[in-house]
């Protein structure tokens, strides 16, 4: 899918009613994302981010929270080392990966964050 396309989505409820992607099709999704890479083994794709310290972090964090709430689909956040932000997304009710996944990047990308230069 298009990154514009994936932007303008909504996430929609899945509890368990749908199957999740198979890895091929990761993989080809994730061509349009960025820096996103496929963990076939933990079912999720993740991303990393070294922030400018640590308040950057927390910031990013709660725009991140924003996100989720609105969107009713939660990554996991691992804040390392006071600025090592990675963002790892699952869908878990169905033990994988859906479009969901992808339009949470999409979006996550596009919040304004304060990178180590």
């Amino acid at each position: 899918m298009i990154i514009a396309e994936l932007k303008s989505m909504k996430c929609r409820e899945c509890a368990g009613n749908i199957s999740p992607m198979e890895d091929d099709e990761v993989r080809m999704a994730l061509r349009d994302l960025q820096g996103w890479i496929y963990d076939a083994q933990k079912k999720e794709i993740r991303k990393e981010w070294k922030m400018k310290d640590f308040m950057s972090a927390v910031r990013f964090i709660n725009k991140l929270a924003e996100l989720a709430e609105s969107e009713g689909h939660h990554p996991d956040v691992h804040l390392t080392g006071y600025r090592r932000m990675e963002i790892a997304l699952s869908t878990h009710s169905i033990g994988g990966i859906s479009s969901n996944d992808f339009i949470m990047a999409a979006k996550i990308d596009d919040l304004p964050k304060e990178l180590k230069r």
